[in-house]
């Protein structure tokens, strides 16, 4: 198996976003994501205590720090951003070394 990067990214929303509204915002982000280099995978959940886990997977470190950077000075992502509690947000990129599909 080539070894990929996993963006994990998870974050508390302000009081009055909805699930169904956050999850509509997020693919506003989708066009933006898919056109980036290195781009295989993403998916966004919500934790029972409320956190949400944005997990991104791409081909290369590269491509992911990349991308990150871009997301965060690209306008698709304004509303997204506006949304999450402000200091809430902890990004990591890990290698993954393992994978198990269904």
């Amino acid at each position: 198996m080539k070894n990929v990067v996993a963006e994990i990214v998870t974050f508390a929303l302000i009081d009055g976003i909805t699930n169904e509204s956050f999850v509509e915002i997020s693919k506003g982000t989708e066009a933006f994501c898919r056109a980036q280099p290195g781009f295989v995978h993403r998916q966004l959940s919500r934790g029972e205590d409320g956190r949400w886990t944005d997990y991104v997977v791409w081909e290369t470190m590269e491509n992911a720090k990349s991308a990150a950077a871009a997301f965060m000075a690209d306008g698709c992502t304004a509303e997204l951003m506006k949304s999450i509690v402000p200091d809430s947000a902890n990004m990591r990129h890990e290698d993954v070394l393992w994978d198990m599909a269904a």
